[in-house]
């Protein structure tokens, strides 16, 4: 994509109501806008990211199992009464009437729309275990919307739900979907630990919140330092086997949110100098809830003795548009955001310190293609802004690999090759740049 034809909006200066890093530096960098309290349009830079983001929550849902749908963002208010939670849910919720004067609702989740899909076509235990998802927008009124996308009042969610026909088969879901988010936030470059946490107005009584330690964090958390350098499953872990040796390991020191602490068991089982007590940031949550929405909304199946029982479920949620927030704010610098190769809107940054010169045009045209053609996603600045503006908007957008052409290395044929979260340059020749960014960029 060339610098000249993209919409990049860069401001100089920081917003005065930016109260975070993240929201400062996707103001500045031009990912969003706000249009009103909590509501953001997302412009061409943060929507890349948002759709990256998205692509590595589908290609782990997919491996764990659960299918992909999409429900729609307003709902009625006859689910939610079902269910009992229309009276019970709060302010939060947007309540909207439409014109013949019905109930409707703007979803903040959607535990009652897909069991009203459930129980509309599956009628046997043959047809389990499932899970279904999607990702959509959701809304929540906040009283007090603030830091930007990490807490708006619209944001999107991947949400899925699975459906057993008993607690230990919907037991064995939960660990499938708690293993796919450790590798989830991974791929993203985020240490995101899993902690005991209340279920609040999802209901149920297992549930884990999967936080990320960062000073900005909305509540206090505690846990063992040894979750921040804890192995994640791999590539060759496989979701059809027992994953609850997995899950065990990954709960057997002390972690949990300030709302179920314990701080006599914390203090008792976490040695001194391992325990963190800090900020956190939530970036993800699940739950098992049993029967709580089949049995209230009539979800059964039949048993192979004919018997009819109300399906088992869990919730499993991802904060899709507030992973942006978290990983700026686990990866920046002074200078701007410093994003990792898999959800970086770009992977490099091409820059020509002198649009218009013959020498300059032919070597980064010329690298441009080949680097395209290689599958790199690579962000050519050809516009004619001075050379300090180019720089600082490269380090602001926080690509994972700046090039540089100008008239006195390419005069002794090399290009600058900066490495952003290391700040290490090498002068390389065109064909050494092309290799070195096709081999660390697409191995």
């Amino acid at each position: 994509m060339r610098l000249s034809r993209f919409f990049l909006p860069i401001l100089k200066e920081t917003p005065k109501e930016a109260e975070i890093v993240s929201h400062r530096l996707m103001l500045r960098a031009g990912m969003i806008r706000q249009q009103s309290a909590g509501i953001y349009s997302w412009l061409p830079l943060g929507h890349r990211v948002l759709r990256k983001i998205e692509r590595i929550v589908e290609e782990e849902q997919a491996r764990a199992g659960a299918i992909q749908l999409l429900m729609p963002t307003i709902q009625s208010a006859d689910l939610w009464r079902e269910s009992g939670r229309y009276d019970a849910y709060g302010k939060e919720m947007l309540r909207i009437t439409d014109r013949h004067e019905r109930d409707m609702l703007y979803g903040p989740t959607n535990e009652e729309m897909i069991t009203d899909i459930f129980r509309a076509y599956v009628r046997s235990y043959k047809d389990l275990p499932l899970n279904l998802y999607h990702i959509q927008w959701k809304f929540r009124d906040e009283v007090r919307p603030r830091f930007g996308i990490m807490r708006g009042r619209e944001f999107l969610m991947k949400d899925a739900y699975s459906f057993d026909l008993d607690q230990e088969r919907a037991v064995e879901a939960y660990n499938r979907m708690f293993v796919a988010y450790l590798r989830t936030y991974k791929r993203m470059g985020l240490t995101a630990i899993p902690m005991r946490a209340e279920t609040g107005p999802i209901g149920g009584d297992l549930s884990h919140e999967f936080i990320v330690l960062a000073d900005t964090g909305e509540s206090e958390v505690y846990c063992h330092a040894d979750y921040l350098d804890k192995a994640i499953p791999g590539d060759d872990v496989d979701f059809d086997s027992d994953l609850s040796p997995i899950v065990a390991d990954w709960t057997s020191h002390y972690a949990a949110t300030e709302d179920v602490v314990d701080k006599g068991e914390f203090e008792a089982s976490v040695p001194e100098d391992k325990r963190i007590v800090a900020r956190g940031i939530e970036v993800g949550q699940t739950f098992y809830f049993g029967t709580k929405y089949s049995d209230p909304m009539g979800a059964k199946v039949a048993t192979a003795d004919g018997t009819e029982v109300p399906v088992h479920m869990g919730s499993y949620g991802i904060g899709v548009s507030r992973l942006l927030g978290a990983i700026i704010e686990a990866s920046h610098d002074d200078d701007g955001i410093i994003w990792p190769a898999s959800v970086a809107p770009f992977h490099v940054g091409l820059v020509n310190l002198k649009a218009g010169d013959e020498l300059t045009d032919t070597a980064c045209e010329d690298l441009y293609g080949k680097l395209e053609r290689a599958g790199i996603e690579v962000l050519y600045d050809d516009t004619d802004a001075r050379a300090g503006s180019k720089f600082a908007t490269m380090d602001l957008i926080g690509l994972p690999y700046q090039v540089v052409g100008g008239p006195r290395g390419l005069k002794d044929g090399v290009f600058e090759v900066k490495n952003r979260a290391t700040g290490e340059k090498e002068m390389l020749s065109p064909e050494a740049t092309l290799n070195k960014l096709v081999a660390a960029l697409t191995a």
